[in-house]
């Protein structure tokens, strides 16, 4: 067997890891707001979240390709760069999840693809003005468009039912928010485990020189991830889902029906374009969007602050961290 393979095999099982990690990091995404609610019980809300997230990730392959082909030029991707990305994203997202912090598994990819790219072959390896450009842009945009239509959403939402009685107004939104739920789960299994299929489509593309040809994602791929991030939703992330369903705002069904609808809209957008943003960040804007329709002193800033603050430092974390790996493994072994 030779030494390439072996870091192909090494590289696939690493993708996984990083699914059923990103998993049950990103539990939280589809199901805080549904337990926080009591609409749901955590096990209901886990069980359900985990089949949708596996559905969503069979559905379509645009931003597996663009993870794939769209931020290092293919010509340039070896199985070593790919590998230091890989343990650069988990050793953030294990740092993350431990400290609660619902911090991004999208941004912790990509911009640990663009440390090892720079490592492995300088700036000009990355494709600065193609996807990296449109995840910075997507970094600003989602949030801002889930706080946004979310807080529009739930003004509509408020006058509509202002007749109504608040029994009537929990029953008939409890139900709604657990349609709103697994829209939410099957949004994100469709653009959060496509990074996954992207970035093995990447060392695939690498140990068979798939260059200046179209690259489809083979069957297993797509399978082998949605049943990685799938489990790792089934293990659930309880410390993410206190910070994000119980402490940034106090939630009732309506709120939660909305910040779900608002934030798995924008997602579902971002996904059919392609473009691989953060559903954390969407859904944790989406919240405090919500909040924000009841009083600007219902949301708990300072606890938004420190998510907002992980999430601008996610990015130079990722790419110094996965620069140093590949440097010293590349010093170490003397492979490319």
């Amino acid at each position: 067997m030779s030494l390439e393979l072996i870091l192909l095999i090494l590289v696939v099982i690493l993708a996984f890891t990083f699914d059923y990690i990103n998993g049950f990091h990103d539990t939280a995404n589809a199901i805080a707001t549904s337990v926080a609610t009591r609409v749901l019980s955590p096990a209901q809300a886990i069980v359900m979240a985990a089949v949708l997230n596996f559905v969503g990730a069979m559905i379509g392959t645009e931003v597996a390709k663009a993870v794939g082909k769209g931020i290092v030029a293919p010509e340039l991707t070896t199985q070593l760069l790919v590998l230091s990305a890989l343990l650069s994203a988990i050793i953030w997202n294990l740092i993350t999840w431990y400290y609660g912090i619902p911090s991004s598994s999208s941004h912790a990819l990509v911009f640990s693809i663009v440390g090892a790219g720079v490592a492995a072959a300088g700036m000009g390896a990355i494709k600065w003005d193609g996807k990296v450009l449109q995840t910075l842009e997507g970094l600003l945009l989602s949030p801002l468009c889930g706080f946004v239509f979310t807080l529009l959403l739930g003004i509509g939402l408020l006058w509509l039912v202002a007749r109504w009685k608040p029994l009537v107004v929990s029953r008939v939104f409890g139900r709604l928010q657990i349609v709103s739920a697994a829209f939410m789960a099957f949004s994100h299994g469709g653009n959060d485990a496509q990074k996954t299929m992207g970035i093995i489509t990447l060392a695939l593309a690498s140990y068979f020189h798939w260059v200046g040809k179209d690259i489809q994602v083979p069957l297993w791929v797509k399978v082998g991830s949605a049943l990685a991030m799938g489990i790792g939703t089934a293990t659930g992330g309880w410390r993410i889902i206190k910070t994000m369903g119980l402490k940034i705002v106090q939630l009732r069904p309506i709120d939660g029906f909305a910040a779900e609808v608002g934030a798995a809209t924008v997602i579902q957008v971002a996904t059919a374009l392609g473009v691989p943003i953060s559903t954390t960040h969407t859904i944790s804007s989406s919240i405090l969007g919500i909040g924000a329709t009841k009083r600007l002193s219902a949301v708990k800033w300072g606890i938004a602050g420190r998510m907002v603050s992980a999430w601008v430092i996610t990015i130079p974390a990722c790419m110094a961290i996965s620069w140093t790996i590949y440097t010293v493994l590349h010093a170490i072994t003397g492979i490319k």
